[in-house]
């Protein structure tokens, strides 16, 4: 694997066995102790205020409402998030929840459910270790510094009774995505060495391990002691799925069947509010030199009888062992009352030597729900969906890892070691991707969702079947087999029942051909803020890590919006910015996301504006095909979508008002920049349609369509034209519409270009013109904030002052940072490209910087504040792999001798015009006036 593509015959097999207890030369850093600056959020200025005011009133009435009836608002802005700046890698592989975890060693940021995250941490979920000597020295500590939530006083009997004694002051945490290592240099015990290596399987072209709920945690101990050191690990958990969910009584833990050495608890969790039950493990691996005892279940807090949090931690101090405890049975808890489980590993380590103890932890979630819908996870396919499989996996996680962990080796070293990068940028590259375990991201394993008996309503139907296919079921040898059996049964009746409303939705299952794999479907939010599942606009940028790295995955979003392109949806939805009511989805339109409440059945979530308006959506939709067929081949995928790029082309017809080929903007923020404004052609949303339209013709053209190949090809020369008429010199202007931002330097004026060079296109302006507008761009929106240490600006004035006619004018977006950065390697400006992305290193990775490591937010500004956090765009670093890395794309080159004169050209000219025709949109009606936005507000509110 080299740069994050796989090559043909690697075997993982023949990489050498990786030493847990050794970090790489290159991982990101922090002592435990460290105290690194906490996020500051942004604020409005006088005049952004004014001119947002009635979108925010708005807003704040639609969050109340949905938070009223339940769901999770859109813009999730108005909730107080519990805001760190001790992010660390987070656990388990994709789409299965992700649990995070800090640096200091606290488990936090609970991502289990669609759109729910609990930030706090749970911190009863600890590891902490043992030693005593023959001299009678003892030590005793939680492997976490004491976080002021747990209460000072030992006297009680939960969790502040145990011995927070680790200062951190001798501790490191190393971080590379997906692994990380905590080294314990010298505390609590200073002659011993303890490195916690933590490992998920998240590995390249893996379309199975990484799907799995599951970490594994090996501790290597080094004893440098001149005495024998006996030492016992314990890993405890709460049986809890964050906040107050430990109290809600019902959960019961148990032990599990010991099978290959590896001994293990389970945690079930009764989980409230119609969110599927949960399961946890915990397990650990015993050897010829480790033993492993468990206690089942010990009280946390409450008044229930049994063996309390004091009791069970004075126990191990004791025996060093659960040996003693006779703590088999267990009961489900009270309400008011939670409960955990441990489980010890405990060794002698002769003086000198080195010793190694394994654990891990997973979690069975089977079930993602949305509305009336049941989807299943991925890892399903290989667990079942009973949600019965947790000790399954935390066996399988102990006795597989090391296979992943060579085959993450194999795809990282080469870059790890590539002398062209400067230090951060492979530890930036690598720790970024943390967004696609943490980014709410869900992976089905691609059947249809099983639907209640509620939404069948008046429909007849049977799950009998022959008596022959009954004797498959009822005789079976495995218990889980007859609910398997029942399960599959209704899926498949329920999948029949549904099929005609099934095609009705964004679905991109519908375009695999007989015998195509279903790999699954994807969903990742735009942020944690900002709750919408594949928003397409920002995915544009984002994309190039999954096309890297997992393919298939892709290419399934990218089914899933050709199936939204053909998707007509009358429902009305209400627009914050005008308090009008517009059709949810307009055929022809790319919508802006794949959905919330309902992905795929109700797409279009994003409520500021409208959306299918928006002049970039449909381009992004043309440009992320093109190249996802270039980089993959896949000949059946692009025949699949090419009827959806070409009415997706067809549909912005209507933007060209005065019919010179160019789209033009209208004067509201009408593309991904939905605080800044354009008017009239833009170089931002002008550049985009430039390039997609030459890349429709080169897919038209490998298609087989090369009537449309060679209609698209006269087209982009057209709009290529006017595009160069926004030249003014040194750059491209922002618009040409004479306001207050036309002339403004935007970092991202070309965008279209970027992407055309990385698909393998010509270039959508000249040469020299576009090396000249980068050295503007580095020069002003680069050099002239902060010395360059920051990211680029968004918008700069000619002057040489920021843009502060928007509010992400006068932004710094650490996505457009990176994807100006990759636009620069295309130009062989690599130099300046690595100086450019830095300043985003600096602020939000570096020790100095502003605290937005493993969150790395949207933007921030010339007053490091930032807007929020956690963020899908600054994926877009692997944008700049992809273009270091030069991969083979799969094109052909072509020629075109047609002009716009010709009569095969006019042609295809009036059956396009025709398709066009029938797509344009209703016209709107005039918005209301900012006073009579204030007047609904205020009686909403009373009568609210």
């Amino acid at each position: 694997m080299e740069n994050g593509v796989k090559e043909e015959g690697e075997n993982a097999a023949s990489m050498p066995k990786v030493d847990p207890g050794q970090p790489p030369q290159l991982t990101w850093q922090r002592k435990l102790d460290s105290n690194v600056k906490v996020p500051t959020g942004f604020t409005l200025s006088f005049q952004e205020f004014r001119h947002l005011a009635h979108i925010g009133f708005r807003l704040y009435r639609y969050s109340k409402q949905e938070e009223a009836k339940g769901k999770v608002p859109v813009f999730n802005v108005f909730r107080k998030h519990h805001i760190t700046s001790d992010q660390g890698i987070p656990l388990g592989g994709i789409g299965a929840g992700s649990i995070g975890r800090s640096y200091r060693g606290e488990f936090q940021r609970f991502k289990l459910f669609h759109g729910i995250c609990d930030d706090a941490p749970v911190l009863a979920n600890q590891f902490s270790v043992f030693v005593s000597r023959p001299n009678g020295e003892k030590f005793s500590s939680v492997l976490c510094p004491r976080s002021p939530g747990v209460p000072k006083k030992n006297t009680d009997s939960g969790i502040e009774s145990w011995d927070w004694n680790l200062k951190g002051e001798n501790c490191t945490y190393h971080a590379l995505f997906p692994r990380a290592w905590t080294v314990y240099d010298g505390e609590p015990d200073p002659e011993l060495r303890i490195v916690c290596r933590q490992i998920s399987p998240f590995i390249p072209h893996n379309y199975k391990e990484s799907s799995f709920p599951a970490s594994v945690f090996t501790f290597t101990l080094s004893n440098s002691g001149q005495t024998c050191a006996d030492v016992t690990l314990l890993f405890t958990w709460a049986n809890s799925v964050a906040g107050d969910s430990g109290l809600s009584g019902h959960h019961f833990n148990s032990k599990t069947m010991t099978k290959d050495g590896v001994h293990g608890l389970t945690l079930h969790h009764r989980t409230a509010n119609g969110r599927p039950p949960v399961t946890f493990a915990i397990a650990a691996e015993e050897t010829a030199d480790v033993h492993v005892s468990e206690c089942p279940c010990f009280l946390l807090s409450g008044n229930s009888k049994g063996i309390t949090a004091k009791d069970m931690w004075n126990e191990i101090k004791k025996h060093g062992s659960f040996d003693h405890l006779d703590n088999d049975k267990t009961s489900p808890s009270e309400p008011g009352s939670s409960i955990g489980a441990a489980i010890a590993a405990s060794l002698t380590i002769p003086s000198g030597s080195t010793r190694s103890v394994t654990f891990s932890l997973a979690w069975d979630c089977p079930e993602v729900k949305f509305f009336e819908k049941v989807y299943h996870r991925r890892y399903t396919k290989f667990y079942g969906t009973l949600g019965d499989s947790a000790a399954r996996i935390a066996r399988d996680a102990i006795l597989e890892h090391a296979k992943w962990e060579c085959e993450i080796e194999a795809w990282q070293r080469p870059i790890l070691e590539d002398k062209r990068f400067p230090e951060w940028y492979p530890i930036t590259l690598f720790n970024e991707l943390y967004y696609l375990n943490a980014g709410g991201t869900i992976w089905t394993d691609g059947s249809p969702p099983m639907q209640s008996l509620a939404t069948i309503r008046e429909r007849k139907f049977s799950l009998d079947t022959p008596r022959s296919d009954n004797k498959n079921i009822f005789c079976a040898d495995d218990e889980n087999d007859t609910a398997n059996g029942i399960l599959g049964r209704m899926t498949s009746t329920l999948e029949q029942i549904h099929t005609p409303a099934s095609s009705d939705t964004a679905l991109g299952t519908r375009l695999l051909e007989n015998g195509e794999e279903n790999i699954g479907q994807f969903l990742y939010l735009e942020g944690a803020e900002y709750v919408m599942y594949n928003t397409y606009d920002v995915h544009f940028y984002s994309s190039f890590a999954l096309v890297m790295l997992f393919p298939k995955l892709e290419l399934s979003i990218q089914r899933d919006f050709a199936a939204a392109v053909m998707m007509h949806d009358p429902g009305t939805m209400k627009i914050m910015s005008d308090g009008k009511w517009v059709a949810r989805k307009f055929l022809g339109a790319v919508p802006h996301d794949i959905g919330l409440d309902d992905p795929w059945f109700e797409i279009n979530s994003y409520n500021l504006f409208n959306s299918s308006r928006w002049k970039d959506l449909n381009s992004k939709f043309v440009l992320q095909v093109y190249r996802d067929f270039v980089a993959t081949g896949d000949k059946t995928f692009a025949r699949a979508v090419w009827p959806s790029v070409y009415i997706a082309m067809a549909y912005m017809e209507q933007f060209d008002k005065d019919g010179d080929g160019m789209i033009e903007n209208e004067g509201f923020p009408d593309q991904t920049y939905d605080a800044w404004s354009a008017n009239g052609v833009s170089a931002y949303c002008g550049g985009l349609w430039v390039a997609a339209l030459q890349a429709a013709s080169a897919l038209a053209n490998d298609v087989g369509d090369h009537a449309s190949a060679s209609y698209f090809w006269v087209r982009y020369q057209k709009a290529k034209a006017v595009y160069d008429s926004l030249w003014n010199g040194s750059y491209f202007n922002y618009d040409n519409s004479d306001g207050s931002s036309s002339t403004s330097i935007q970092a991202d004026q070309l965008a279209g270009q970027w992407y055309a060079r990385a698909c393998g296109l010509l270039p959508i302006a000249d040469e020299a013109k576009v090396k000249k507008a980068l050295t503007k761009i580095y020069d002003f929106n680069v050099l002239k904030v902060k010395g360059g240490m920051c990211g680029a600006m968004n918008g700069m004035q000619p002057d040489g002052r920021i843009d502060m006619s928007g509010l992400q004018a006068r932004e710094i977006w650490p996505g457009v940072t990176y994807g100006l950065a990759a636009s620069m390697i295309q130009e062989e400006m690599v130099d300046m490209a690595f100086q450019t992305a830095a300043g985003v290193y600096e602020v939000a990775w570096s020790e100095d910087g502003l605290g937005y490591s493993f969150q790395t937010p949207e933007s921030w500004n010339n007053n490091d504040e930032y807007r929020s956090l956690c963020y899908m765009r600054p994926l877009t670093i692997w944008a700049m792999q992809w273009a270091l890395t030069k991969p083979k794309l799969s094109r052909q080159e072509i020629k075109h001798e047609i002009s716009d004169r010709d009569s095969s050209y006019l042609e295809q000219h009036a059956a396009f015009s025709k398709v066009a025709s029938l797509l344009k949109l209703p016209k709107e009606e005039a918005s209301k006036g900012f006073l009579k936005v204030v007047y609904d507000f205020t009686i909403g509110r009373v009568l609210w």
